[in-house]
């Protein structure tokens, strides 16, 4: 069995996946959001501004710098 992800960009080709599946040529599953994308939606709705990518970058060093002086 393989599996592919397909992004549906006309409404009519998802009614053509089912067709394929009720003849059980396909199977299809939906995707449930994972609980750490849940978290970071969690986290960014709380954010008042967004963080630049030049913050993130500081962090990361700072984090790094930490660790590897112990």
């Amino acid at each position: 069995m393989e599996t592919i992800r397909i992004d549906i960009l006309n409404p009519k080709a998802k009614n053509l996946l089912k067709d394929l599946a009720d003849l059980n040529l396909i199977k299809i599953k939906t995707e449930k959001k994972s609980d750490f994308s849940n978290l970071l939606k969690k986290f960014r709705s709380k954010s008042k501004e967004e963080i630049s990518f030049d913050e993130i970058t500081k962090e990361v060093e700072s984090v790094r710098k930490s660790r590897y002086e112990e």
